[in-house]
């Protein structure tokens, strides 16, 4: 099993930019595809991003894209997500999950492994 925990949350002023980490531990970090989430107060957990188990293939919510770029690294065991153009209502929650199967999802159903979320905060 795998075990995932997020890093780089923060403060951070309208326009700015984050990188979010997201380290896993306890598997073979390449067979498992990957995605962000997050959750803002009194919302329902949103997709952001999706990646492949080897890289190769991404998808990106609508909602972020051209913002928010996903990336990994099997090498590192790392996973992040590369946050611009920060606006207010970015703020929550920001979750990384994994599980093994291979198609990409959006789901947070189709996710089995999560970590414990990092804060975003973006101020106005």
């Amino acid at each position: 099993q795998v075990q995932l925990a997020e890093s780089g949350g923060g403060l951070v002023q309208a326009g700015g930019s984050l990188r979010l980490s997201c380290a896993a531990s306890g598997g073979t970090f390449s067979n498992y595809r990957m995605g962000w989430f997050r959750q803002a107060p009194g919302k329902e957990r949103e997709f952001l991003a999706a990646i492949s188990r080897s890289g190769a293939s991404t998808y990106t919510a609508d909602s972020v894209k051209g913002r928010f770029t996903i990336s990994r690294d099997n090498a590192k065991n790392m996973m992040y997500l590369q946050m611009s153009s920060l606006k207010p209502e970015d703020t929550a929650v920001y979750y990384c999950a994994g599980d093994s199967n291979r198609l990409l999802s959006m789901s947070t159903t189709a996710y089995g492994y999560w970590g414990q979320g990092t804060q975003v905060t973006v101020s106005s």
